[in-house]
C-alpha cells in the first residue's frame, strides 16, 4: 500500500495526541516545543503519513497513562513488555536505550563495578520507569521520581548517589542542566536495561491510522536520519 495513493483520505481521520517525557537529546522541551532527535523521527512519521497531531510533554507516569487510556494517542518511547505488549499497537523503535549508573564527576568515593556495589548507594528512578521493575527484582531500593530531570537533580544535590542513563547522553542532560559538559560520570552498565524505545499507539486506535503510522514507519526506518539516532550519534 502506498500513502501517496491514500494520502487525499487523510482529511476524514482525527487528529492525534501524542505524549513523551523529557530524556534529553532525545526528547527536549525548549520555548514551549517538544523536540529532539526521537521527536523529529516521530514528526517525520506523522507527516509522511499525512496525520495531524498535538505534541505534548508529561512526566512518564501520566504520559503512560494518558495513552493507556485514551483513543487515538501516540507515547514515546516506550519499552516493549509482555505486560505492555497487548495494550498498543507498536508501529516501530525511534530510540535506543543502554542503561547503566551514574554519578557526579567529583564523586570518587561512589565506585561500582558490579550491581553488588550499586546496591550500597542511594539510587533514584523515574516512576513508571521499566527500568524500576527491573532493579526492583535485583533487589533494590530506590527514591521514585516524576522524571529524568528530577531524578538528575536530586543527584546533583547529592541526595542520591546515582541516576540511571545511557552514557551517550549525559552531555545533553548537563547541557539541559545548564551544567558543564562532563559534570557527569558514567560507572557500569546494566546489560538487562539495554531497550529499544518505541512509538506505540492506544489499542483503540483506528486501524487506517495504525496502518498507515507502519508504512510511514518502514520508509523512515530507511534513511539516514533514522539510522543515526538508532546509532546513537546524536
Amino acid at each position: 500500500m502506498s500513502l501517496n495513493c491514500i494520502g487525499a483520505n487523510a482529511s476524514s481521520l482525527p487528529p492525534l495526541t501524542v505524549v513523551t517525557e523529557l530524556s534529553p537529546p532525545n526528547q527536549t522541551f525548549n520555548n514551549g516545543e517538544v523536540g529532539g532527535t526521537s521527536t523529529e523521527l516521530v514528526k517525520q512519521i506523522l507527516q509522511r503519513a499525512h496525520l495531524k497531531a498535538d505534541y505534548h510533554l508529561f512526566p512518564w507516569a501520566r504520559a503512560f497513562k494518558v495513552a493507556s487510556e485514551k483513543e487515538n494517542t501516540l507515547i514515546y518511547s516506550i519499552a516493549k513488555t509482555p505486560l505492555r505488549e497487548q495494550n498498543f499497537h507498536w508501529i516501530g523503535p525511534v530510540a535506543k536505550f543502554e542503561l547503566g549508573f551514574v554519578t557526579n564527576k567529583y564523586r570518587s568515593d561512589v565506585v561500582v563495578n558490579s550491581l553488588g556495589d550499586a546496591k550500597r548507594y542511594r539510587l533514584a528512578v523515574q516512576r513508571g520507569d521499566i527500568a524500576a521493575e527491573e532493579l526492583k527484582r535485583y533487589g533494590f531500593d530506590y527514591v521514585l521520581t516524576s522524571d529524568i530531570e528530577r531524578s538528575y537533580q536530586l543527584l546533583i544535590a547529592n541526595k542520591v548517589d546515582l541516576v540511571l542513563d545511557d552514557p551517550r547522553y549525559l552531555k545533553s542532560m548537563a547541557d539541559t542542566l545548564n551544567l558543564p559538559n562532563d559534570h557527569f560520570r558514567f560507572l557500569f552498565s546494566v546489560p538487562d536495561l539495554s531497550v529499544n524505545g518505541y512509538l506505540a499507539a492506544n489499542i483503540q486506535t483506528p486501524a487506517e491510522i495504525v496502518d498507515r503510522l507502519r508504512i510511514a514507519f518502514a520508509d523512515i526506518k530507511r534513511t539516514q536520519a533514522y539510522k543515526d539516532v538508532l546509532s546513537g550519534y546524536q
